[in-house]
C-alpha cells in the first residue's frame, strides 16, 4: 500500500466576525398557552479581534489523550502547542493540495486520524501518512471517521463506509437510502457519524437511517425503535449509557429499547439537529440550523444568531477535559464560560 510519510511544521493564516445573540427560556413542554410566559431578552456580544480566527470554518475540535487540542478546519489542521497554533502542511490532497478536515480521532496507540475532502491521514509522533482511493479508500470525501478497541479505523464515506486495520481497506456494506435533496451535499450511502460506544458496538448514523454493529451482527436500530426519518446526522451516549440521535426531524433519546421524542416535547414542530453534546452537568446541548439550545431537566434555553449575521453557524459542539465547551463551526471557534461565549482567535485565550 502507498503510504507518504512527511514531517509536519507550522503555518497561521485566518479572518473574523462579529456577531448578536437573542436567549429564549422555555420551561417544560412548548404549546400556544406556554407562549405568554417565554422570557426573552437580547444580548449583543461584540469581540475584540475580528479578523484573527483560527480559520473562517472551522469544521471540528478534538482533545487527544496526551490533552493536545487539534482543530480541523477549511484550511486543513491545527495543533495547538502550548499558545501556539502549528499548521500540519504534510496533510494534503493527493494532488498535493490542501485539504477541509471533516473529522479527527485517536486510536489505542495514539495515532491521531484525520478524515478530510480527500482521503484519511494519521500522525504518528511528526509523521504523516496520507491514504487516498488509489491505495483501496472506498471514498476519497470522507466525512467521519472513528477508531475501535481493537485498533481499526472506520471511515465514513459519501460512498459508504470502510475499514482500515493498518494493512488495508475493507468494505463495510450498509443498506442504501436516500439522497437529501434539501442539502448540497447528499448521495444513498452517505455516513455521517461513526460512535464506538462504552460496550464496544459501532454505531453508524446514515441516509438510510441509524445501524448498529456488535458481535459481527448489523441492527437496524431506526426499525428496531421507531425513529422515523432517514436522515440520521449523528449519535453519542452519555455518561448514564443513553444515546441521544440527531436527525433531520429533530432529536431523540433511546434508553434501552424505548425511543423519546425530545423534540415533540418541546417544540410545535419538528427541527432539525445537527450536533449534540451532554455535558459533565448532564444538559443537553444541541444546536438547530442558526440556533444552539441547552436542555438541562425540562427547560431549554436558546441561543439564536440574530438574522443577517455571520457565524457562528455551529459543526460542533465539544466539551474538553477541563470542563469548558466549545463551538465551532462558520465564523471559527467558541468558548461558553461564565454564561457568555467568547471568540477563540489564533492568539486565544486558551
Amino acid at each position: 500500500m502507498k503510504k507518504e510519510k512527511t514531517p509536519f511544521y507550522g503555518i497561521q493564516l485566518f479572518t473574523g466576525i462579529a456577531f448578536c445573540f437573542f436567549i429564549t427560556s422555555y420551561n417544560g413542554q412548548a404549546n400556544h398557552s406556554d407562549k405568554q410566559n417565554i422570557i426573552k431578552e437580547k444580548e449583543t456580544i461584540q469581540f475584540p479581534n475580528f479578523n484573527n480566527q483560527i480559520s473562517d470554518v472551522v469544521r471540528t475540535i478534538f482533545q487527544d489523550s496526551k490533552s493536545n487540542i487539534w482543530f480541523g478546519t477549511q484550511n486543513g489542521a491545527f495543533k495547538l502547542i502550548g499558545d501556539s497554533l502549528i499548521h500540519i502542511d504534510s496533510i494534503k490532497s493527493e494532488s498535493g493540495t490542501g485539504v477541509t478536515i471533516k473529522d479527527i480521532a485517536e486510536d489505542k496507540n495514539g495515532i491521531i486520524w484525520f478524515g478530510h475532502t480527500d482521503g484519511i491521514s494519521s500522525i504518528d509522533g511528526t509523521l504523516v501518512n496520507n491514504y487516498y482511493e488509489s491505495d483501496g479508500l472506498i471514498s476519497n470525501d470522507v466525512w467521519c471517521i472513528e477508531t475501535d478497541v481493537n485498533g481499526n479505523v472506520w471511515v465514513g464515506t459519501i460512498e459508504g463506509t470502510c475499514i482500515f486495520d493498518g494493512q488495508g481497506f475493507t468494505n463495510f456494506d450498509l443498506p442504501e437510502g436516500k439522497i437529501d435533496t434539501t442539502v448540497g451535499v447528499s448521495s444513498t450511502k452517505m455516513i455521517h457519524s461513526i460512535l464506538e460506544d462504552s460496550k464496544g458496538t459501532i454505531w453508524l448514523s446514515t441516509n438510510a437511517g441509524l445501524f448498529s454493529y456488535t458481535d459481527k451482527k448489523i441492527i437496524n436500530v431506526s426499525d428496531k425503535v421507531g425513529i422515523q426519518t432517514n436522515f440520521v446526522n449523528k449519535t453519542i451516549e452519555d455518561g448514564s449509557g443513553v444515546f441521544w440521535v440527531s436527525t433531520k426531524t429533530g432529536l431523540f433519546r433511546i434508553k434501552g429499547d424505548t425511543l423519546t421524542n425530545i423534540t415533540e416535547k418541546h417544540f410545535e414542530e419538528s427541527k432539525g439537529t445537527a450536533s449534540i453534546m451532554v455535558d459533565y452537568r448532564g444538559d443537553t446541548w444541541f444546536n438547530c440550523s442558526r440556533s444552539i439550545y441547552r436542555l438541562s431537566g425540562e427547560k431549554l434555553t436558546e441561543y439564536r444568531i440574530e438574522e443577517g449575521n455571520y457565524g457562528p453557524l455551529t459543526f460542533q459542539i465539544y466539551e474538553d477535559q477541563q470542563k469548558r465547551l466549545w463551538f465551532v463551526g462558520y465564523g471559527g471557534a467558541y468558548r461558553y464560560e461564565n454564561d457568555r461565549f467568547i471568540n477563540i482567535t489564533q492568539n486565544g485565550p486558551w
